[in-house]
């Protein structure tokens, strides 16, 4: 089979998504962290035998899209195709490599058909440890940061280098969940594999690189056909965000021509002494992410897709962060560029893009458990989503990521930490025709008998989800230690007994207030998302 019509081609491109969505489930099942096997912190990719991204599993996290293809650049640059043999995995956490922190862990995998090179798998998880300070906001450098593993091999034909594996296990808080982690990324890749060769078979395939060249310029047409609709023009944009002690200039132009995008960040801030500086590879995926929200998102991510648009950011600036800038808490201000170009292209698609999202609040939190084991784990909550033309906002829900929360049952077991309270607030939502999604307040008490650190890195607290065409701002993010107000972006140490309180921040509003439905006002009041 060289030619696929319309119907064969849908039939195997599905397949070919069903086999990177199993990888996540095999990714998810063999996980030991919280991170993974309840936050879904993840990715999974098919690419063909020429590393073009194929394939993307339908869950994936937003800062993912179209790493993975730079990712795999760098490892075939140390290990050419040519070199690579049936059963070798390769990995790098390097943050410019990867995915713009230490803490992503990259796993490639060869696939091999007959001795042929037919193509590769890979996974991404954010590992519960790798050393350091942790994911925080206050570290200077990238050394602070942990353990950074250049591309490397870590199994050889089969053979795992167990040197590497003694390394990390050595340098990282909790081993058992580090490694069970990255070996589970190891596991789904041989799944992934098997996969695509059992798919292979089925529909007597010796290589997929004429499919990936139907899939992919199919993609490529579909985004071009959508870029099209929106009107040419240079559309501009300027934010300020929370800064280490002062805010941080973000600047875009959005270049629309034709049925291409051109995206620049020039004129925006240079880096900060503090671990909240973006790698270019994670301003990208942001960038990337938005132009398919705005045009076609439901079209599976895939090298064509990403075709028809380019971003660029100035050497050096905070959303091109050079080494060692640290940048664990890369999200802090890269997950602002959604707004950002949200916002440059709203006068274009007024009844398409988002007012501003409370964002998510990240936390990292070390310690030790009351029965003595190690405890080193990201907690996620979530404000309320920005409303956008026809729909409110919704409450609490994560953007411009993905990533699930941890159950409070779970997170209990896990920690022996107390999560008193989980509450709507109400008049946090940003006023409009259609309301900003309301924030949350949430309550962690230590019962561990122990001292726990919170590395906290705030975001929406001093400047709030802006609204859209006249719609109200959300209310901005607080943390209070014992009822006393903290820095959102400090290293706080919990005594026992001690109680950390988290409101989360509402989304922005959409259109005018008054002409807000009675009915809809209603509900509101019986939602408790107003009084």
């Amino acid at each position: 089979m060289t030619k696929f019509d319309p119907i064969s081609l849908k039939i195997l491109w599905d397949r070919l998504v069903a086999i990177s969505d199993e990888l996540v489930q095999s990714l998810v099942r063999t996980s030991f962290s919280m991170n993974v096997r309840e936050g879904y912190d993840l990715s999974c990719m098919l690419f063909d035998s020429k590393a073009r991204l194929l394939t993307q599993g339908s869950y994936s996290v937003p800062s993912f899209t179209g790493t993975a293809p730079k990712t795999l650049q760098h490892m075939l640059k140390k290990f050419p195709a040519k070199k690579l043999k049936p059963d070798d995995v390769i990995i790098t956490n390097d943050p410019w490599m990867g995915t713009g922190h230490l803490f992503d862990i990259n796993v490639m995998r060869p696939v091999f058909k007959n001795k042929q090179l037919v193509g590769y798998t890979m996974s991404v998880t954010h590992l519960p440890d790798i050393g350091g300070k942790g994911m925080s906001s206050d570290c200077t450098e990238v050394y602070h940061e942990g353990l950074r593993l250049p591309v490397c091999k870590l199994q050889d034909e089969g053979k795992l280098n167990e040197l590497i594996l003694d390394i990390v296990r050595t340098n990282v808080r909790v081993p058992e969940q580090t490694i069970g982690d990255l070996m589970a990324n190891v596991a789904c890749n041989e799944v992934g594999g098997r996969a695509l060769l059992e798919f292979m078979d089925e529909y007597n395939l010796e290589e997929i690189e004429t499919l990936a060249d139907a899939i992919n310029l199919h993609s490529e047409i579909s985004m071009r056909q959508k870029i099209e609709e929106i009107p040419d023009g240079n559309y501009k944009n300027c934010i300020q965000i929370e800064g280490p002690g002062y805010p941080i200039l973000l600047n875009a132009v959005v270049c629309v021509k034709k049925d291409e995008v051109a995206i620049d960040f020039n004129k925006t801030d240079g880096p900060v002494k503090a671990s909240i500086n973006v790698p270019f590879c994670y301003t990208n995926a942001q960038s990337l992410y938005v132009i398919k929200c705005l045009t076609i998102p439901g079209l599976p991510n895939n090298e064509g897709s990403m075709r028809p648009i380019t971003v660029k950011a100035p050497d050096n600036c905070i959303l091109n962060a050079q080494s060692p800038w640290p940048t664990g808490g890369r999200h802090s201000v890269g997950h602002f560029v959604v707004p950002l170009l949200m916002g440059a292209l709203a006068p274009a698609l007024p009844e398409k893009v988002q007012a501003d999202a409370a964002m998510m609040n990240v936390f990292s939190v070390q310690g030790k458990h009351r029965n003595g084991e190690e405890i080193s784990s990201l907690f996620f909550l979530a404000g309320g989503l920005g409303a956008m033309y026809g729909l409110d906002g919704r409450a609490v829900t994560p953007a411009p990521s993905n990533m699930t929360v941890v159950p409070t049952e779970i997170w209990e077991n896990r920690t022996s930490m107390t999560i008193e309270k989980r509450a709507i607030l109400e008049n946090t939502g940003g006023a409009g025709k259609w309301m900003g999604g309301p924030g949350q307040e949430v309550i962690f008490r230590n019962d561990t008998g122990n001292p726990i650190e919170f590395a906290l890195m705030g975001q929406r607290t001093e400047f709030p989800a802006k609204g859209l065409v006249g719609g109200g701002d959300g209310s901005l993010r607080k943390y209070l230690v014992n009822g006393v107000e903290v820095d959102p972006k400090a290293r706080i140490t919990l005594m026992p007994g001690d109680r950390i309180m988290m409101q989360e921040a509402g989304g922005g509003g959409y259109g005018n207030e008054q002409e807000r439905d009675l009915r809809a006002l209603k509900k509101d009041l019986e939602m408790g998302y107003i009084s």
